[in-house]
């Protein structure tokens, strides 16, 4: 029997990433639909759990992504009101590639050491991958700040977490470079998650700090989120920090995203949000 993946995505054009990586990660068949919100997503559902038996049911997954984590949680949310008893699908949330980018960024950084009681200041942080690496970061037991641009929106992202998981992280106003440089003082961890093409630290403001020993940065795109870290970097030495670059980070992701997309096909009630992707990721570092 084929195994079939719906992907819901909450942006008009469904991801491209999201529907390759579904296909190296096991999938036969993947439908992809665009523009999916609570309300319409009922139906594509119902689809779904009604059309095969139980032993067969396991062949068939969903899978949650797009730009608006927002939105791609009330999705999130509408699938599962659909859900009883037997009839439910394994389903795998990851938004904006949140959660399996957040979490190869912190499997590495936790990596061989603890971050309990270690500050961690998340730069660039109200997006998706900053919201789920600060959450997860804080399951580690470091304290946890995320800086962004408008205070507004950095408490909506702190807020939104802590109505989520429960994790309480510190909102930092820090629109320029100079600002930022100055909410690392005194952190032991950074990690940029901000948007592509914008560089949010200068290697100066980071080279001599006596605190910071974990440097990371998830920018994929030129120039750096933080300048003088390499894109290769995985574990990198350099000024007498350990860095991550983004491709270092990512083949973890693209690692994790692929297993994750198989162990949906293993049972037909497994769901694969932040945390319990992250302890995948844990398996897999290394």
């Amino acid at each position: 029997m084929k195994k079939l993946l719906y992907q819901f995505d909450t942006d008009a054009l469904p991801s491209v990433f999201d529907n390759v990586v579904g296909y190296d990660g096991g999938a036969d068949h993947i439908s992809a639909y665009g523009g999916v919100n609570a309300k319409n997503v009922g139906g594509l559902v119902e689809g779904a759990i009604f059309t095969r038996g139980l032993k067969d049911k396991k062949n068939t997954a969903i899978f949650i992504g797009g730009g608006n984590m927002v939105e791609g949680e009330s999705v999130l949310a509408a699938v599962r009101k659909k859900f009883f008893a037997k009839f439910r699908v394994s389903v795998m949330f990851d938004c904006n590639g949140s959660n399996t980018t957040a979490s190869a960024a912190v499997a590495w950084l936790a990596h061989g050491r603890s971050l309990a009681g270690k500050r961690a200041v998340v730069l660039g942080g109200s997006g998706p991958v900053g919201q789920r690496a600060a959450v997860l970061l804080a399951r580690e037991g470091a304290e946890v700040a995320i800086t962004g641009r408008k205070r507004d929106i950095v408490q909506a992202a702190c807020d939104s977490i802590h109505a989520r998981f429960g994790t309480v992280a510190e909102a930092v106003e820090a629109p320029t470079n100079a600002e930022r440089g100055a909410a690392i003082a005194g952190a032991q961890i950074v990690l940029a998650t901000g948007a592509s093409g914008v560089t949010l630290l200068d290697e100066k403001q980071w080279q001599d700090s006596a605190a910071l020993e974990l440097i990371a940065d998830a920018n994929a795109s030129p120039p750096a989120g933080i300048e003088g870290v390499g894109q290769n970097d995985r574990g990198f030495l350099k000024h007498g920090k350990i860095l991550y670059g983004s491709l270092g980070l990512g083949a973890l992701k693209l690692a994790l995203h692929r297993a994750c997309v198989s162990r949906l096909f293993e049972q037909n009630d497994l769901l694969l949000d932040a945390e319990e992707i992250y302890a995948i990721a844990k398996t897999m570092v290394g």
